[in-house]
């Protein structure tokens, strides 16, 4: 059998039962997300949220995938359908294949490729294409709308984002994510990790993604008071159920590079505690808590407002950032904290 396993024959299946795994790990992620964002909008409207279908009602999101599964598929008559058919699948798929450079303890990764912080940026630009061809298929005002905005809120926080991860790449040398989380390894636990020295990138970060996924208060593209629901509004069925699949894929997907980035991945925030994949499951799921808060409890803003934003505070502030750190790596201050790559190496 271990014979078996080295020939190309033996690798093509070792790969696709890896990548059967983080597709399973991810679907069922999936199911629990859904169910976690109703219960904590509920929590905070004080109601009860999904209580009926299952234990507590977690099997409700299954019920609702196969409501949506077993409906039938409606394609508009003035529709481009094969364009209107490929944009939901188109967003699934790209939001999927990105899982494949995300580490989750030492070596447990699928494609541990050195450029993984470019791939993962290759992804999330493809991603925006999805949303476009489905607006653009619908052959209608408010979906064809819905993805202009959505095109350029993605790719004015998408600069904004480049520009923070420069500075975490700049202070690790590496764009490799396993380099990046055994940068932040060391003594004291979670001291050791990127947010403190890159402190005040955390949190655009964190609302950059926010813009970036369409999450409110940052979900102008699927504004019902304004497009009724943006890109969307003319799908049904399946369809819809793979763009809705996919937006929450890529939320999750950005939960898990925040916390390679800047929290120490599958590293154990006390130093006596042993390192693996469930502390990098459990900072996951607590950024996911953070935006289904965000949710929750933040108004949406106006789109100039989303755009002044991005443009005129984001992109200056990061840029800025970027050049600081490039100043404290190059003379090595503050201990070494910006310059890992001589400190571990």
């Amino acid at each position: 059998m271990s014979e078996f396993l080295t020939t190309p024959a033996g690798i093509i299946l070792i790969v696709a039962a890896q990548a059967g795994l983080i597709v399973t790990f991810v679907m069922v992620s999936l199911l629990f997300m859904v169910y976690g964002d109703r219960k904590i909008w509920a929590a905070v409207q004080m109601r009860r949220g999904p209580n009926v279908v299952g234990i507590f009602g977690l099997l409700q999101t299954v019920a609702d995938a196969l409501k949506y599964v077993l409906k039938e598929i409606v394609v508009p008559a003035g529709a481009d359908r094969t364009v209107f058919l490929m944009a939901p699948l188109m967003s699934f798929v790209l939001a999927m294949l990105a899982w494949a450079v995300i580490p989750f303890n030492d070596t447990w990764v699928l494609a541990d490729i050195n450029v993984a912080v470019l791939f993962i940026f290759a992804i999330s630009s493809l991603e925006v294409y999805g949303v476009i061809m489905g607006g653009w298929a619908s052959n209608s005002k408010y979906p064809f709308l819905g993805s202009l905005r959505s095109a350029a809120q993605m790719i004015s926080y998408e600069v904004s984002l480049g520009l923070i991860i420069i500075g975490v790449i700049i202070t690790t040398g590496s764009l490799n994510f396993g380099d990046i989380v055994r940068a932040q390894d060391g003594n004291l636990g979670l001291f050791n990790w990127y947010w403190l020295p890159h402190f005040p990138m955390v949190f655009l970060f964190f609302i950059s993604c926010l813009a970036e996924t369409n999450r409110p208060p940052f979900d102008l593209p699927e504004a019902e008071s304004e497009l009724v629901a943006g890109y969307q509004v003319e799908y049904s069925s399946t369809p819809f159920l793979l763009f809705m699949a996919g937006e929450y894929i890529a939320i999750f997907l950005l939960c898990a590079v925040t916390t390679l980035l800047f929290f120490g991945g599958w590293l154990s925030p006390i130093p006596f505690l042993p390192d693996g994949a469930f502390w990098m499951v459990l900072k996951m799921a607590f950024f996911f808590f953070l935006f289904a808060m965000v949710k929750a409890v933040v108004p949406r803003y106006r789109y100039d407002q989303l755009m002044r934003l991005g443009w005129k505070v984001f992109l200056p502030f990061s840029l800025f950032w970027v050049v600081l750190v490039s100043f404290f790596a190059h003379f090595e201050l503050f201990g070494g904290a910006y310059a890992r790559w001589t400190v571990g190496g």
